[in-house]
């Protein structure tokens, strides 16, 4: 029999030849924030090796919402790049999502372009620079940018859009207690804390028309003190499913106080510091040098971390979910099918080898080889995503030796 991983789904309006989604992991592969090659031959493959859908990662919305130089930006110029890799992953037979957001206070002058924005004002200690607070006009601009990318995310061919609400950039950052400490309608209790990500998702709904599909990825817990625990996080996904957006992608994590919550395992340290430039980073290469460990705390990896969690979620909704988190055994991931969930995302298992699927569908592979060091996370915040089998150049031997050793504690 057929597995049911490879099985066709529905995603509101779309349908998928299969239930395998490539994740919005960030590829930092834009040029001057429009796809590079790169980006272009990397979605085209992963398409091409059998998933159902590609996900091509946060693109933000407006030049404010930008953290990285290597980040999309939806804009007019990027039209001609978007629709030539839309066109190419449609021939492959995949559908092709974006995740659009915007990073708020995530950021730094020298890539935004202004002072970084936030829900309330404060002070990003790994940029480091201080930013300010959303005022009532800047609010309503910025509702109106998630909707004008999601016309041209349909004007540039892309079937799907993937509202990013979770991992503590903006919507995440008005919805958590930790960051948003304001006193007027967009703040105070849960309510008003929701009143933002409301007002996106209504624009995104009724930009989006009924022929491309809305998903939200979002929070099950924020992962740090203060922040939004399961409780609080369960009632904004009620509130998500109520909105009528057409499936929910389930995660977790803070990036600027709990980002292993997101990735799980450990951050390969020596990785991260090799591969930011002195010149721009020699402030935050010192910090992680002095106390990385500390600062980037750990969390125990195993395959389908965020399952038991995901699973609570399920019981207590009803609309389609999106499982993402530690898919790489096909048992897994035909759990996952088996229990309820239309679809499940993947990434590490495609950087690795992005013909993975295809070999999952033949019998060659029932798991990805990927040994979970993150090295891949490591240099994506400076150079493009890659896993370290497929790096060309030689290694340092810190690296090496880093990797080895994380591969060997979670195997």
């Amino acid at each position: 029999m057929e597995s049911p991983i490879f099985t066709p789904c529905k995603i509101g309006p779309i349908e998928l030849r299969n239930r395998t989604i490539r994740s919005a992991a960030f590829e930092n592969m834009a040029t001057d924030n429009k796809p590079s090659e790169l980006l272009y031959n990397y979605h085209v493959a992963v398409s091409r090796g059998g998933v159902g859908m590609t996900t091509v990662a946060y693109a933000a919305v407006n030049r404010s919402g930008l953290s990285f130089n290597g980040q999309l930006l939806m804009c007019e110029e990027a039209v001609p790049e978007l629709k030539r890799l839309t066109d190419a992953i449609h021939a492959e037979g995949a559908k092709a999502s974006i995740q659009i957001g915007h990073c708020g206070n995530m950021t730094h002058r020298s890539t935004c372009g202004c002072m970084p924005l936030g829900a309330s004002r404060g002070f990003n200690m790994y940029s480091p620079t201080f930013h300010a607070k959303l005022n009532e006009k800047e609010i309503l601009g910025l509702i109106k940018d998630f909707g004008d990318a999601v016309r041209l995310a349909r004007k540039t061919g892309f079937d799907c859009v993937e509202i990013h609400a979770g991992h503590g950039y903006l919507i995440s950052q008005f919805l958590s207690p930790y960051t948003n400490r304001r006193h007027d309608k967009w703040g105070g209790s849960l309510e008003n804390r929701m009143r933002f990500m409301q007002e996106v998702v209504r624009e995104c709904l009724a930009a989006a028309g009924d022929d491309i599909a809305v998903v939200v990825k979002t929070n099950m817990f924020d992962g740090m003190r203060r922040g939004l625990d399961e409780g609080e996080c369960l009632k904004v996904a009620k509130e998500l499913q109520r909105l009528g957006v057409h499936a929910l992608v389930l995660t977790a994590g803070f990036v600027s106080c709990a980002p292993m919550e997101v990735m799980a395992g450990a951050m390969p340290i020596k990785t991260l510091i090799h591969y930011m430039p002195w010149k721009t980073m020699w402030w935050l290469k010192a910090m992680i040098w002095l106390g990385g460990k500390m600062m980037i705390k750990e969390v125990p990896y195993k395959d389908a971390y965020f399952y038991e969690r995901a699973m609570r979620f399920r019981k207590e909704l009803t609309m389609p979910l999106i499982y993402v988190g530690g898919m790489v055994d096909i048992n897994d991931m035909e759990k996952v099918v088996g229990s309820g969930f239309v679809a499940f995302q993947m990434a590490r298992a495609l950087v690795n080898d992005t013909d993975f699927v295809n070999k999952l569908h033949s019998g060659e592979l029932t798991k990805s080889p990927c040994g979970h060091s993150n090295y891949c996370i490591g240099r994506m915040y400076s150079e493009p995503m890659i896993c370290h089998h497929c790096v060309k150049e030689k290694m340092p031997k810190k690296i090496e030796k880093e990797v080895e050793n994380l591969e060997r504690k979670w195997k």
